[in-house]
């Protein structure tokens, strides 16, 4: 049998790497085995092929925000870093509430993604009775217990209502965990990012994460803790129940507040980055098996807004493009297993928003990324793909693919973008699909 393609190297299966084969066909793997034959060829042999990451948190600011970041500039980005499918926030303008501006906002990514995607829809206090309908276009919800960027806020009290009716959704939803109230008594005037940090302190972070446990114990809602920074936080979700998951970003888990120039709004992030010991924790329940997801919460400011006076700069960093191939070369470095880097940021992350794609199966997507892990590269904004123009992560080590397949279909060729704006399909859950 010959396959429509196949492709061939060291690919991971099974926990490590195998000189092998993978055939796709209609852009589904069909096999993968010693040999196979395909209409078309590809071989890799000393490079190694692993599932495309799946990046459940950006932000790409389209629409409305398009100075900072669009679909086509954001999912550039993406593939560049090894992603062949993102999620997008609903903290846009207009912000993501409604059928309406659902379909607006599928139509805009339709003709300018260059990966995959889904959408989440925002759920308020204006618009919390509506979650049902709004599941039959989104891929996902998102609230925000405090405030952050263009946030859209939903009161503590009515999360049992709202767990009640995303039960019948089978829709994840993710939750930014920071307490509006606390954020109120504990916010001031900020001069560094020493300030930020206490301005938006861990207490703030498990007030609204105990809220959540609480509101969602008696519904079986998938519930995700989006981009949890302190080792507060990891204590209080060691023991979390089924179908509760929690991500940490690189910025968390690389970056923290004793080893950076206190003043550099660039390094401004909701939320905060902490003193270290909160960093050396957030790493070790990505490396020892704690933690779910590797997150970037890819949030683009430009350098001339970050170049504000520390307490009006806004919070947010961009690094759907850096995220995999720094963690890449930490599992080069031993730092992290290979093993666990694909759980966190490719099998998990698709079993989470319930897609057909992370795994090098056989009826999986044929989303694939290849690296060369003799080629170590520094990290650098010039070669970079956001419109942001700048990285928290500037001079460190990093490993880049040098091809990228999406369904079956080249997308990043020998380090260069062939495929144009609209070749990103909107996904579709299992439940969809079934």
């Amino acid at each position: 049998m010959s396959h429509d393609i196949v492709l061939e190297g060291n690919v991971f299966i099974q926990d490590s790497f195998h000189q092998c084969c993978i055939g796709i066909d209609d852009g589904r793997i069909t096999a993968v085995k010693k040999i196979l034959k395909g209409d078309v060829h590809h071989r890799f042999s000393k490079k190694v092929l692993m599932p495309a990451g799946c990046d459940i948190h950006v932000h790409f600011r389209d629409p409305g925000l398009t100075q900072k970041e669009t679909f086509q500039t954001g999912s550039t980005a993406a593939v560049y870093g090894g992603i062949s499918c993102i999620f997008d926030m609903p903290n846009t303008l207009p912000q993501t509430t409604s059928i309406s501006i659902l379909k607006d906002k599928i139509n805009t990514a339709s003709r300018s993604m260059l990966c995959d995607y889904g959408l989440y829809a925002g759920i308020t206090d204006h618009n919390f009775k509506d979650v049902i309908e709004i599941a039959r276009m989104a891929q996902g919800f998102k609230i925000f217990l405090g405030s952050t960027t263009n946030s859209l806020l939903l009161s503590p009290l009515k999360l049992p209502l709202v767990f009640e009716m995303l039960a019948q959704t089978k829709r994840p939803v993710l939750c930014h965990a920071e307490d509006a109230k606390c954020l109120k008594r504990t916010q001031r005037m900020e001069k560094d990012l020493k300030d930020h940090h206490r301005s938006r302190p861990p207490l703030c972070e498990t007030t609204a994460i105990k809220d959540l446990l609480r509101a969602r114990a008696d519904h079986d809602v998938p519930l995700h803790i989006c981009h949890v920074s302190s080792k507060d936080s990891l204590d209080l979700l060691k023991d979390r129940p089924t179908k509760i998951t929690y991500g940490i970003t690189p910025h968390h888990s690389l970056l923290n507040i004793d080893s950076l120039p206190l003043s550099d709004t660039r390094y401004k992030v909701n939320p905060p980055l902490r003193p270290k010991e909160h960093m050396h924790a957030l790493f070790e329940a990505l490396s020892k098996d704690q933690a779910d997801v590797l997150e970037s919460d890819h949030a683009p400011h430009l350098l001339k807004e970050k170049n504000e006076e520390f307490n009006t700069a806004p919070s947010g960093v961009p690094g759907v493009e850096t995220m995999i191939p720094l963690f890449i070369y930490l599992a080069i470095k031993e730092k992290i297993s290979f093993s666990r880097l694909i759980d966190l940021t490719c099998v998990n992350p698709a079993k989470l928003t319930g897609i057909r794609k992370g795994s090098l199966k056989v009826g999986f997507d044929g989303d694939i990324a290849v690296y060369d892990l003799r080629h170590i590269s520094t990290v650098c904004a010039e070669m970079l793909h956001s419109k942001a123009e700048w990285t928290p992560f500037e001079g460190y080590n990093a490993v880049f693919p040098t091809n990228v397949f999406i369904r079956g279909s080249s997308v990043i060729e020998d380090g260069e973008c062939i495929r144009r704006p609209g070749f990103g399909n909107q996904v579709r859950t299992r439940e969809d699909n079934d």
